[in-house]
């Protein structure tokens, strides 16, 4: 996957950007990861390969096992558990997406119709059900009772949240406070185990470890503030993303909460009706967006991600100078720079 990011932008007569540097680090070792995943979602059952595949072929950018690989370097690991444990956290991080498309009713994904659309929604939630049993498979390999602990972990935390976001979907008097929970469980919680395990298998020091689950933890909340700000940019449709997902599914985020906090009383029945009731015409959205740019809950989201993404960089101070390091600190910024 990395070999082809960097062949794409050589194509486009460009420098390759961070993401793209820290990916080009591991590139040997993102093509074992890539043959673990081709094989390990195989199955005599027809349906799992053709499903499984349909959405690990969409791509993404494949950062969190990226991260796995790169943190394990960057403390000095030259095994090969770490590209095991990259594949397997792809195969959660996977898992996630086709159960979430399911939950959300989604019709797209990464620009492509989704697996719940194609298939079926029973389908989706089983395959996603095969992926986390091939992660688990997968967790276990390196023998370590630890990594097996932060991985599972990982995925109680992960169901968590996005049940935790159930409940406060369409409810306008969700607090930042809990938004974060949501946001922490849902998202940073498999992006500060993806990092952690690096260390673990590399038998650095707890204080190593403890680093990098923050890297991870913080850079996973920017990362998803980001997200929620997009959802409502412009930006979106040049990722083949469509702008207002999330407000269509009454999804409460940072910048509907930042506005609906921010307005008058007229304002909050707005937010109340296309949030809470769900009663939205087409003219509801650019209404938002607005209400929106008004109060600048945008821009103060992406302002909440800068000050997570800064945690993130100080969190890599304790290590020592390298490639790894200087590439894992920059893609903080490359992920915040999606807002801008």
């Amino acid at each position: 996957m990395a070999v082809v990011v960097n062949l794409d932008a050589e194509r486009a007569g460009r420098e390759p950007d961070a993401l793209e540097r820290l990916a080009s680090l591991v590139d040997a070792d993102m093509a074992r990861v890539n043959q673990i995943i081709l094989k390990q979602m195989q199955s005599p059952v027809a349906l799992i390969p053709e499903l499984a595949g349909h959405i690990i072929a969409a791509g993404g950018k494949r950062l969190r096992p990226i991260l796995t690989l790169a943190a394990a370097r960057m403390c000095g690991y030259r095994g090969e558990h770490h590209q095991t444990l990259a594949a397997c956290v792809e195969f959660i991080h996977t898992a996630t997406l086709l159960h979430d498309d399911v939950v959300d009713d989604s019709a797209l994904r990464r620009g492509e119709a989704s697996a719940n659309v194609l298939w079926g929604n029973k389908p989706s939630v089983l395959v996603g059900d095969f992926l986390f049993s091939r992660a688990f498979q997968l967790m276990v390999i390196p023998g370590s009772l630890r990594v097996l602990e932060i991985l599972s972990s990982a995925s109680a935390v992960i169901a968590e949240g996005e049940v935790l976001q159930l409940i406060t979907s369409n409810d306008t008097a969700t607090t930042e406070l809990a938004y974060l929970e949501v946001i922490k469980g849902k998202t940073a919680a498999l992006f500060s185990a993806a990092c952690e395990v690096g260390a673990v298998i590399a038998e650095r020091p707890k204080t190593d470890q403890e680093a990098l689950s923050s890297y991870g933890l913080n850079l996973g909340i920017a990362f998803q503030l980001i997200d929620d700000a997009l959802d409502y940019s412009a930006k979106q449709e040049a990722l083949g993303k469509t702008v207002g997902d999330d407000f269509r599914e009454g999804k409460i985020t940072l910048p509907v909460i930042l506005a609906f906090l921010r307005g008058g009383a007229e304002e909050r029945t707005f937010w109340q009706r296309v949030m809470e009731a769900q009663e939205q015409r087409p003219e509801d959205l650019p209404e938002a967006i607005g209400l929106m740019s008004r109060h600048g809950a945008l821009k103060d989201t992406v302002a909440r991600a800068a000050h997570y993404g800064a945690m993130a960089k100080d969190a890599l101070g304790i290590f020592k100078d390298s490639a790894e390091k200087r590439a894992l600190t920059e893609v903080v910024d490359f992920c915040i720079q999606r807002g801008h």
